[in-house]
């Protein structure tokens, strides 16, 4: 066979390969997102602000389009990880941000464990702890097959869909007042008080490890350079319309139950140790409640698999160790998180707060990220990053740190 024919018969094999890769990648963004801290924090705000809470969905998915497609470009064009672009910005900032990701990503995983135990318990009756092992060892065997990043993108891409099912009926069971959410985006009462809220959302939709999670399995996948923009930001935007999707259906779903119940149904959410389960429930009762352990318990094991995955992925260049042996670092991340999660317990109130603390972090990446898009040694003589997505870049940055800051009395009072 000669080599055009040879081209041709292997050329389509690799772009089904690179669009596989380019979708996987798109949720596991978008599943890393969507978490049980996502479902937590949507569900409590939701009953805590209302109507009024619409206005900070809408500007967390506005931001959070922002903030990824600036981080994905950059990335992809660079054709480095997040810390090798840090530490080419300032030396030594990448292994500051590498510690920082992996921190926030070692919170939220141990939240995400216990998160999927809750769904476990709500789908089939199993102890919380008992099911926070059940968890750890599922996420460890995905890594521990033969070709576990080819089954982190099945799992990321079956997982996300089942949940975006399972959210769909149960707001469409609740009959929100859409009309009435869609009237307070433009004038939500006490706009000051809702800043705590939008950083959490924000944090927890692109702060920390999720913005880096589909960017470097693109890189893993050898998908990267000026030629592959297009196809990069066909990929985050596919993430964000995916967990932007679930974040809309999840708040008019709780919505929806508010409205019905009154005072009372928001109490029942804000205070319940599993704030989702309790609208679910209260939604469309005991099918309500099973469907909410399958969206619970698929959310916290892509969460686990994207959360372990990325904070390794910022580790591992740092030192050729971790780089040769990460599938055991990425086992052994899901193994403490797993271990923390069963001696300590709580999870809902650990999920806000880690959500915060990604806010807290978001725009210190951010940051770093729109200077490298001005530095022709990691994007190269011939790549413009567009001007409009460095302005808004700022504003994001501007933003979260703001109301990060502000933020963090709040986020202390959940240790209080």
């Amino acid at each position: 066979m000669s080599n055009k024919e040879e081209t041709k018969v292997t050329a389509p094999k690799k772009d089904k390969a690179n669009a596989s890769v380019l979708l996987g990648a798109a949720f596991l963004m978008a599943t890393s997102a969507i978490g049980p801290g996502f479902l937590t924090q949507t569900s409590t705000f939701t009953a805590q602000y209302l109507s009024s809470f619409a206005a900070v969905i809408v500007c967390a998915i506005l931001l959070d389009v922002s903030t990824q497609v600036n981080v994905w470009r950059i990335i992809g064009v660079s054709g480095m990880r997040g810390q090798d672009i840090a530490n080419k910005v300032l030396p030594g900032l990448g292994f500051f941000i590498a510690f920082l990701v992996a921190l926030g990503g070692l919170a939220f995983n141990i939240g995400n464990v216990g998160g999927a135990s809750l769904g476990l318990n709500a789908l089939l009756g199993v102890p919380e702890k008992a099911g926070c092992v059940v968890v750890g060892i599922a996420a460890i065997g995905i890594f521990l097959s033969k070709d576990a990043k080819r089954m982190m993108d099945k799992a990321a891409t079956i997982l996300g869909a089942i949940i975006l099912c399972a959210i769909l009926i149960v707001a469409v069971s609740s009959k929100p007042p859409v009309g009435d959410a869609v009237a307070h985006i433009f004038t939500p009462e006490n706009p000051s008080g809702l800043l705590f809220p939008m950083i959490t959302l924000l944090g927890g939709s692109c702060g920390g490890y999720i913005t880096f999670s589909g960017a470097h399995r693109l890189l893993d996948a050898g998908i990267s350079g000026k030629d592959k923009v297009g196809q990069i930001q066909g990929s985050v935007l596919r993430g964000v319309c995916v967990s932007g999707t679930v974040r809309i259906l999840l708040f008019l779903a709780v919505l929806g139950v508010c409205t019905a119940g009154g005072a009372a149904a928001s109490t029942a959410i804000t205070s319940a140790s599993n704030p989702a389960a309790e609208a679910f429930r209260q939604a469309a009762g005991d099918l309500g409640y099973r469907l909410f352990g399958i969206a619970l318990m698929s959310a916290g094991i892509t969460s686990v698999i994207g959360a372990a995955f990325t904070s390794v992925s910022f580790l591992k260049t740092l030192h050729p160790f971790i780089a040769a042996n990460e599938k055991w670092f990425i086992v052994g991340f899901i193994s403490i998180s797993t271990l923390i999660m069963v001696v300590l317990g709580g999870a809902a109130k650990l999920l806000i707060a880690a959500g915060a603390l990604n806010g807290l972090i978001l725009p210190v990446t951010l940051g770093t990220m729109l200077l490298a898009s001005r530095n022709k040694k990691i994007v190269g003589e011939d790549y413009h990053h567009p001007t409009f997505l460095i302005v808004i870049g700022i504003i994001v940055v501007l933003l979260t740190g703001f109301v990060g800051i502000k933020a963090v009395p709040n986020l202390l009072k959940l240790f209080a």
